[in-house]
């Protein structure tokens, strides 16, 4: 079973990770997992740190022997130059005691009895999420040699929503570098751009909705037997916990609240047999011989995978730090004030779907090697050959 413990802080020298559980035999290469990383610092809406610091790249320092893995834990670290800058220059960290309210900064010095809310941002900031996409990009490389890949794109930005084309992989991968906002629709994506602008301008943040996409999930990953091992359960779990996510949805979770019995289900055909409804797939299920017309369900039924893509969707609040700044109270003196403005971003949906991709593919490789067994590579394609 894959597990992980990633740590660092946003202004120390490097965010840093252990990963266990990953078969031996498996190639990941640095040049993959650097361009993972860069994704996760693109999109339109970035703030200055991550637009003309830092560029994060991958070390790994343990857990491989002529390019292979070993089986043994994977050791990473990611340095901050953001760090070395100001090491440089005698820059010292920002300071404040006036709380960010929807930040964790209140909460954490209460918590930790610290004085500032500086040591909290150290860790509660989305800057550890680069160390999720590093474990996350190890993830992928494994479920690719499974035929397994996982995608996003942004479905939505403050009230502007996408009406894009169907998110195939083909699609997906032609916005993944090549636009702004990763955004299947076009002049929907123009309108964000433009929405981004006009928040930076006012000096606001703005939220907005992913969407990740995992195709060629074989049936039967997960567990209806444990409340805690559903696999709906851990996605949800694993999505809500991405600095800014505040709701998270398998499939369409949120449309189907609002239909009855007859359209909130995956009706289930026979293979060759036509529906009358338009295909959504076009070809049966892993080792089945039936198919489904739609995905409701996000590829998800009583936690177990069902052999449709799985689907989850984060919606990501506008974050907290903002130059028009919210009232608060400062924490020395006990009086009102205006909540401090730390150096941040105008919009992460974008970020935030690939930190989605990041853990959501761990999930699911955590689950195949549950399933399988771990021990090398070969004997795990083995028995994916045999079982699906």
């Amino acid at each position: 079973m894959l597990r992980y413990l990633l740590a660092g802080e946003s202004h120390g020298p490097a965010l840093v990770g252990i990963l266990g559980g990953f078969p031996a035999g498996l190639i990941i290469k640095n040049k993959f997992v650097d361009t993972e990383l860069a994704l996760r610092q693109q999109g339109y809406g970035r703030g200055p740190r991550m637009q003309s610091i830092e560029k994060d790249q991958v070390e790994f320092l343990s857990g491989f022997w002529n390019g292979r893995t070993l089986g043994s834990p994977i050791a990473f670290k990611i340095p901050n130059l953001d760090y070395e800058l100001r090491r440089r220059t005698g820059q010292k960290a920002q300071r404040w005691q006036v709380p960010r309210p929807g930040h964790a900064d209140l909460a954490g010095v209460i918590r930790h009895r610290y004085t500032d809310c500086a040591p909290v941002a150290e860790r509660a900031s989305a800057r550890s999420t680069a160390a999720t996409v590093a474990a996350g990009a190890c993830a992928k490389a494994l479920l690719a040699r499974f035929g397994i890949v996982v995608l996003s794109h942004v479905r939505s930005v403050g009230q502007i929503v996408a009406d894009g084309a169907e998110p195939t992989p083909e699609r997906l991968r032609r916005i993944r570098s090549k636009r702004p906002m990763r955004c299947l629709d076009a002049k929907a994506e123009k309108k964000m751009v433009t929405l981004i602008d006009e928040a930076m301008a006012e000096g606001v943040t703005l939220g907005g909705e992913f969407e990740v996409l995992a195709f060629g999930v074989p049936v039967g990953l997960g567990t209806y037997c444990q409340p805690d091992r559903r696999l709906d359960a851990m996605l949800s779990q694993d999505v809500m916990a991405i600095p800014a996510v505040k709701a998270v949805s398998i499939g369409a979770g949120l449309e189907v609240s609002f239909e009855d019995g007859q359209n909130a289900h995956d009706e289930i055909f026979p293979a060759g047999r036509s529906s009358g409804r338009p295909s959504v797939g076009g070809k049966p299920t892993f080792g089945s011989g039936f198919v489904r017309t739609t995905n409701r369900a996000g590829g998800l039924e009583g936690g177990i995978t069902n052999g449709e893509p799985v689907i989850v969707r984060g919606f990501v609040k506008p974050i907290s730090s903002q130059r028009k700044r919210l009232r608060s109270i400062n924490l020395k003196t006990g009086q009102p004030g205006l909540a401090a403005w730390v150096r941040s971003d105008t919009c992460v949906v974008p970020a935030a779907g690939i930190v989605g991709e990041a853990v959501v593919a761990w999930r699911l490789a955590e689950q195949l090697t549950t399933f399988l067994g771990s021990a090398d590579l070969k004997t795990m394609l083995g028995r994916f050959k045999d079982l699906f």
